[in-house]
């Protein structure tokens, strides 16, 4: 009631009204205030008894028109009970009212209050909507008693919202299960529609296995657990993973109270990882490492099982205290080495596939979980081979030949180039020692030339076998690579498997036919080359150079002065140096005499040794042809040794230029 109403001053009493009012007190003493009761706060509304002890609801205008049927004290009192109804409704709560009507637009509802509120029709859902009736009760949000123009501002949706966050609420404190709809995916998980509010699905909580399409669970209606709930930030997370681990945990006790080593059971692939794969056991994961998947070499898991397949497996490990369980696949298969002797024999060809490559061979996979190693020295009869990629690659299939079977350590020696015939079997006959041949240079160093003979033998010209004459640094300033070039064959070393070649052995030895025209005291004529303050250079026969010493002329002075280029001159050979390509002349004849006396003495004590000598043949020597051609022919030998060795220690660089 408002204030206007109680400050209502009371009109005098005439005559007629005292009837009226002693009537109307007769009428009164009928309704005792014990009967006058304000109706439950749900309804609002004022509730009254008459003699015929039937409920009848009043609206605030009704009491005004009944309000000619009481005193004005009653009226009052009447009024102020009503008033103490609209005093318990409040703002921003849940209200329960009646549906007085519904159209396409509104719903009007009747909460007890002065006027009636007004819902929009699309606030309630389609379901509902269409079998609400006149007289439906109805909970609504009563967001304002009255706006600017006096109306009841009712909304049905903020109701629906009110009474799911005291279901989420509720669900957060005693775990009970609530029903959502996945409306869509979002980074990291869902979101679930709980009866209008929307909460998180993290991507983690959405089953025990991982989630590998989201996309199949939008639009499916779940069971959820709330796990966090903040009211201020309207914050939800909500679990289904929880409800079927709930449910898997006593299928967990029991598993692990049963399981032992060697067991074998059935699992369903989980997760593939680098380094193994996680079996679901059935609410117990296990792990099955890489290494058990298979006998044979498996790069990644992926290769022998995919997502979600059932297969069997076997307990190789349980951990009571850490609850780990290790796995194995290859321990339900027969292991391959079994009997591996009788099937792959010695000297067998058989073909397999590179599955790794080191520096040193190739490891082939025979079958899965035999593998063998081709070492480098197993390659090739012929070729140098620096590294094995130079022949195979990964994943290559190859024949090869089983050279032996190591069974406790379980190795298999492989080898390629016993597919062909040992080129070096016959080598001997095909090049004998003193037989020449026509190659192609394929190398030049600074030691030497590598001469192709035929595809895979090689030989060496060491640079001292290139020219009997010329003084040579390096070979590239006699021949250039992919030439063609005489070589003699000088020596084979079967054991390295090493050819030592001569180019300058193609012409006979212009040093022991000098030495034979002129021994002793024959003079020798040549022609002046050049001059130098030092002496004098002359050309001799058999396209040798000789070199006359200033002291040696016969004339005094300098020998630029007494000599001109291309002038004929004699003189006697005092020194004949082969190794150093030297050979010195002297025109003095007391020089000859003094060469040939100290030479003689030395020719007499070699004489006396067994062994060849190998110093510079002097005058005296050049004396004794058949000495001086033992000498030159110890010399040759003692150079070839020489040129093998200097080939072993450098070949390796060799190898590295021509690559």
């Amino acid at each position: 009631m408002t204030d206007e109403l109680k400050q209502e001053p009371q009109q005098d009493e005439t005559e007629d009204q005292a009837v009226t009012n002693e009537a109307e007190e007769t009428a009164v003493d009928t309704v005792t205030e014990d009967e006058v009761r304000v109706a439950p706060e749900e309804d609002k509304i004022a509730t009254f008894t008459g003699e015929a002890d039937e409920d009848e609801t009043y609206t605030y205008e009704e009491l005004q028109a009944a309000s000619e049927d009481y005193t004005d004290e009653e009226f009052h009192q009447l009024a102020d009970m009503y008033e103490d109804t609209l005093n318990e409704i409040e703002e921003k709560e849940i209200v329960t009212g009646r549906v007085v009507s519904v159209d396409e637009d509104y719903v009007i509802v009747d909460i007890g209050f002065k006027s009636e509120g007004i819902v929009q029709a699309n606030e309630f859902p389609n379901e509902v909507l269409e079998d609400l009736a006149p007289g439906d009760e109805v909970d609504v949000f009563l967001d304002q008693v009255e706006d600017q123009e006096g109306q009841l501002i009712l909304s049905r949706r903020k109701a629906d919202i009110l009474h799911a966050w005291e279901t989420i609420e509720r669900a957060s404190e005693t775990g009970e299960i609530i029903e959502g709809y996945i409306k869509r995916r979002i980074k990291g998980g869902m979101v679930a529609d709980i009866m209008g509010i929307d909460a998180f699905l993290p991507g983690s909580q959405i089953d025990v296995r991982p989630v590998r399409d989201f996309d199949a669970y939008v639009g499916k209606t779940m069971e959820f657990q709330v796990v966090k709930l903040n009211m201020h930030a309207e914050n939800v997370v909500v679990s289904h993973r929880a409800l079927i681990e709930s449910d898997l945990e006593e299928q967990r006790e029991e598993i692990l109270a049963t399981i032992e080593e060697g067991q074998v059971l059935e699992g369903i692939v989980k997760n593939i990882t680098d380094f193994g794969v996680f079996i679901d056991l059935g609410g117990v994961d296990g792990l099955l490492h890489i290494t058990d998947l298979s006998w044979g070499r498996v790069e990644h898991p992926d290769e022998i099982v995919s997502l979600d397949q059932r297969l069997n497996v076997a307990v190789i490990d349980f951990d009571e205290d850490t609850k780990r369980v290790s796995l194995g696949l290859k321990q339900l298969q027969p292991h391959p080495w079994d009997e591996i002797d009788l099937k792959y024999p010695e000297n067998i060809q058989v073909q397999g596939r590179v599955v790794s490559i080191a520096d040193y061979g190739a490891f082939i996979e025979l079958e899965k979980g035999v593998e063998g190693l081709i070492h480098i020295s197993e390659m090739s009869w012929t070729q140098h081979i620096k590294h094995p990629s130079q022949l195979v690659s990964k994943d290559d299939i190859i024949d090869c030949v089983v050279l032996n079977v190591n069974e406790p350590e379980k190795k298999i020696s492989l080898g390629v180039k016993q597919l062909e015939k040992d080129p070096w079997e016959d080598i001997d006959k095909r090049y004998p020692v003193g037989s020449k041949h026509t190659g192609t240079v394929r190398n030049l160093t600074n030691f030497g030339v590598f001469v192709e003979l035929e595809p895979g033998i090689d030989g060496l010209i060491h640079i001292s076998d290139l020219s009997w004459t010329e003084k040579v640094n390096h070979p590239n300033e006699i021949i250039d690579k992919d030439e063609e070039i005489e070589v003699v064959i000088l020596a084979i070393d079967f054991e390295n498997r090493r050819i030592t070649l001569g180019h300058k052995q193609i012409e006979e030895n212009p040093w022991e036919e000098f030495a034979e025209e002129y021994s002793g005291t024959n003079q020798v004529e040549g022609e002046v080359v050049n001059t130098t303050d030092k002496g004098v250079f002359v050309k001799l026969p058999h396209n040798l150079e000789g070199f006359i010493p200033a002291s040696k002329t016969e004339a005094d002075g300098e020998p630029a002065d007494n000599f001109a280029e291309g002038d004929s001159v004699k003189a006697y050979v005092i020194e004949l140096d082969e190794t150093n390509k030297n050979i010195t002349l002297s025109q003095r004849e007391q020089d000859v005499k003094k060469a040939t006396k100290s030479s003689g003495k030395k020719s007499r004590s070699q004489k006396k040794d067994s062994a060849p000598q190998t110093g510079t043949p002097t005058l005296g020597e050049m004396s004794g042809l058949a000495d001086l051609k033992e000498q030159m022919a110890a010399k040759e030998k003692s150079e070839a040794a020489q040129n093998l060795e200097a080939a072993e220690d450098e070949e390796e660089e060799a190898g590295d230029e021509q690559e």
